[in-house]
């Protein structure tokens, strides 16, 4: 394989890759427009208790998400069959979402995916969220704990939207006493 052939599958398997994360992010962030970004138009979801299309899809994850206070989508192992402009695509997930009263609940599967690269893009042309786990996870005792990071006088800079601190450019972090 040429230098040029290995070089652009590694940009290839990248850009790839990047969907995957930018997938994770928008469904954590709220950010409905990220995670629809994601997909081609024609594309099918495939996800547990939904299938259906992207349009349809993104307003169905964004109410399950907002059952939660905060949610985390971990992008885990990733392989990448790629077969041209189309890719053959599993990867592991682990989602967290965390309740005010518990108990909170964890999730675990692969996202078994179809990419093809249109125009010089690759996005999900079809997906199969395949979950292997399922899990109420109680929620941590508060007696005795250490102090919280936060307080109300410097709370957290974390948020479901585009005030969240990782869509500045630069962050602003918080200034030492």
């Amino acid at each position: 394989m040429s230098m040029d052939t290995k070089l652009a599958e590694l940009i290839d398997r990248h850009e790839i890759h990047q969907v995957m994360l930018r997938y994770a992010r928008g469904l954590d962030r709220l950010d409905n427009d990220l995670v629809r970004a994601c997909y081609w138009d024609d594309a099918i979801e495939d996800h547990g208790h939904f299938v259906g299309t992207p349009d349809d899809f993104v307003p169905w994850a964004d109410g399950t998400t907002l059952l939660f206070e905060s949610t985390q989508h971990a992008i885990l192992n990733h392989v990448c069959d790629l077969q041209g402009d189309e890719a053959f695509c599993e990867t592991y997930y682990h989602f967290s979402g965390v309740t005010a009263e518990g108990p909170n609940f964890m999730s675990t599967g692969r996202y078994v995916d179809h990419f093809r690269k249109r125009c010089g893009e690759w996005r999900i042309a079809n997906r199969v969220t395949i979950v292997e786990g399922t899990y109420d996870v109680p929620k941590a005792s508060r007696a005795p704990s250490p102090q919280t990071a936060y307080t109300a006088e410097e709370p957290c800079q974390a948020t479901r939207d585009r005030d969240d601190v990782s869509y500045h450019r630069p962050p602003v972090p918080r200034r030492p006493k």
